[in-house]
């Protein structure tokens, strides 16, 4: 426990909390996030996801979700809504999909916490968080109410990006926030004529940073236009061809942070 703070309080019926975060915007977490959760799901995991970018929510979007959520009988709890299997929520739900979120901070504060412990979650294995952007409030206030298993970083090879990315890092090991590792996004592309794999924005650079940042590099997600089509169409890449390269992508990243989860348990008994 962090001295004059107080004591964490674990979310109900959840047994690991993963955040996928990212240092900026535009790097694919959100699409990464759900992908991972799907994969996760394959391997045989309950699986929840939570979308904690208050401003700028997408999971009803990519989970082709629409309506607003229950209010459970029993405590006053919202039930999340499913689809692919997966349990989500999120303040998409609550507002309009073109209506801005205008709220200073105290009442995002309020809806963060509203998310962390008034959702009647059925149990899971796994609550993926997608965070917002950036090292802000709702970071620092979810590292500070909820014990979390581990964090994802996710970039891409750029080094803006990178730069981004190590800040995120720095951010979570002062909160104490294990980081289970980084992501590369748009890491290569395939061409679908030849097969060729080129590495447009280099071939290294997410290795590299990695090692100077002291974590692994968990993954390399490749630059690919089916992700993205899946992705607006609201169907997962892991839904629509999940035995297709790009989702045997997200399968090996689901098993290396089942891995991980598995260690960091150990490492607290």
């Amino acid at each position: 426990m962090q001295r004059g703070l107080p004591a964490k309080r674990a979310i109900p019926n959840v047994r690991h909390v993963l955040l996928v975060s990212s240092g900026k915007g535009g790097v694919g977490k959100s699409t990464t996030a759900v992908n991972l959760a799907v994969a996760l799901a394959q391997e045989h995991r309950r699986v929840g996801v939570l979308d904690a970018d208050i401003f700028g929510p997408s999971l009803p979007r990519l989970m082709n979700l629409r309506g607003e959520p229950e209010v459970s009988s029993e405590g006053g709890q919202l039930v999340p809504l499913t689809n692919y299997g997966i349990q989500c929520m999120s303040m998409g739900f609550l507002v309009g999909n073109e209506d801005p979120v205008v709220w200073r901070g105290l009442m995002v504060m309020k809806a963060v916490q509203q998310l962390l412990y008034q959702v009647a979650w059925d149990p899971l294995d796994i609550l993926v968080v997608d965070m917002p952007p950036g090292t802000g409030d709702v970071q620092l206030s979810i590292g500070q109410l909820i014990p979390v298993s581990g964090a994802l970083i996710i970039t891409t090879p750029q080094e803006l990006s990178l730069m981004d990315a190590r800040r995120g890092v720095n951010m979570f090991r002062k909160v104490d926030i294990p980081v289970l590792g980084l992501v590369q996004n748009m890491s290569y592309f395939v061409c679908p004529k030849c097969e060729q794999s080129t590495h447009i924005f280099g071939t290294d650079s997410g290795q590299q940073a990695a090692d100077r940042m002291g974590i692994p590099l968990v993954g390399r997600i490749p630059l690919d236009a089916g992700i993205c089509t899946a992705a607006d169409e609201g169907v997962p890449i892991t839904v629509s061809h999940p035995k297709g390269p790009e989702a045997q992508v997200y399968r090996t990243l689901a098993r290396t942070i089942l891995s991980g989860l598995q260690e960091q348990s150990e490492a607290k008994e």
